[in-house]
């Protein structure tokens, strides 16, 4: 055997050796440990913010307690890290929580560079500026602001878009940066500075929370794509196609029509083949479903997640949307056929 061959033969059972090793990462640990490790923000209205008894609530909780139900079988199942957009990558990096579901961004740096892989868009969002209309009626567009001091947190993509924009239009501007949002936001009321910048729907949520929220208005322009989802850990393809799964579960739930409410009732009397395939009745051919199986999760796994969760449509309303003091317009966030970005594959 020539050294050429023991070499490829060497290097082909070293890759099944770190596949494997791999695959039983995350997922084992979930299991072990009896919970989901989730990271999320320090509090942001409709995506994580706890209450006084420290109970959280938002899409990006309820994204991390659909990923228990799914593996656990019970979406209380999960454990909240509030981490500062500083702290976010290396909390996620160093194992210290399972999955990070924080209002982050997908970016092309982020997904190469970092060791991280995104899982999915559960919000799509742009970037946006708020001002005090009493004290700056002339603003009226962000370009408008020429000239003006503008608060942001750091290590977010907001401040580069920023940069970005106001080169483009050739307009000077100062930056004030804070590491927390509660700082940038205090800066802000306290007349630091003359408009405060984030994702247009953490605008909408902190102008709930300021002292006079009527006097603060949301300007018109968008100037940036800022897709926002869940993030896993590259190298462990077991544990990143259970999360982008119970994602596209959430989605496509929506589109069959399953809920929360109807979806016990479903699994038994839909004769939909979709419908039966995400919910373990039955697989592309009739059979046995598999479908959990080949993610090494039992059959009803998208059913739990449905059942004590919600669709995608129920997580976003009572969260962000119609049934929530936000009231965000679904928009690009609508199912695809509803003239939306939210699209999932099949399940078959």
């Amino acid at each position: 055997m020539n050294n050429k061959l023991i070499t490829l033969m060497l290097g082909a059972a070293a890759s099944v050796v770190l596949a494997g090793s791999a695959s039983a990462g995350t997922l084992d640990d979930v299991r072990q440990h009896g919970f989901v490790q989730c990271g999320v923000s320090q509090g942001l209205m409709g995506f994580s913010v706890p209450d006084a008894q420290n109970n959280w609530t938002g899409m990006d909780v309820d994204f991390c307690r659909a990923i228990a139900a799914a593996v656990l079988g019970d979406a209380t199942k999960v454990k909240f890290t509030p981490l500062t957009a500083k702290e976010r990558f290396t909390a996620l990096q160093s194992g210290e929580i399972d999955v990070l579901s924080r209002n982050t961004t997908w970016t092309m740096s982020r997904d190469t560079s970092l060791g991280l892989k995104f899982a999915g868009i559960m919000y799509y969002d742009g970037q946006g500026f708020i001002v005090n209309g009493k004290k700056h009626p002339e603003v009226k567009s962000v370009k408008d602001l020429a000239g003006a001091t503008i608060c942001t947190q750091s290590g977010t993509t907001t401040e580069l878009n920023i940069a970005d924009y106001f080169k483009s239009q050739k307009l000077d501007y100062k930056l004030l940066t804070f590491e927390k949002n509660d700082e940038a936001i205090a800066a802000y009321q306290d007349g630091r500075c003359d408009s405060y910048s984030t994702d247009q729907s953490g605008l909408y949520a902190q102008r709930l929370k300021m002292q006079t929220p009527d006097d603060n208005a949301v300007l018109p322009e968008i100037i940036s794509k800022e897709p926002l989802g869940p993030v896993v850990r590259q190298g462990d393809d077991a544990w990143f196609n259970v999360v982008k799964w119970v994602y596209f579960a959430l989605v496509n739930a929506e589109e069959l029509g399953l809920t929360s409410k109807n979806v016990e009732e479903m699994k038994t009397t839909s004769t939909n083949p979709e419908v039966q395939r995400l919910l373990g009745v039955a697989s592309s051919d009739g059979k046995a479903a598999g479908f959990g199986i080949g993610m090494g999760l039992d059959e009803g796994w998208a059913e739990a997640a449905i059942k004590q969760v919600g669709n995608y449509g129920e997580i976003f309303d009572r969260n962000v949307g119609k049934d929530s003091p936000l009231k965000i317009e679904r928009g690009k966030n609508a199912l695809w056929k509803d003239g939306g970005l939210q699209y999932a594959p099949p399940v078959r």
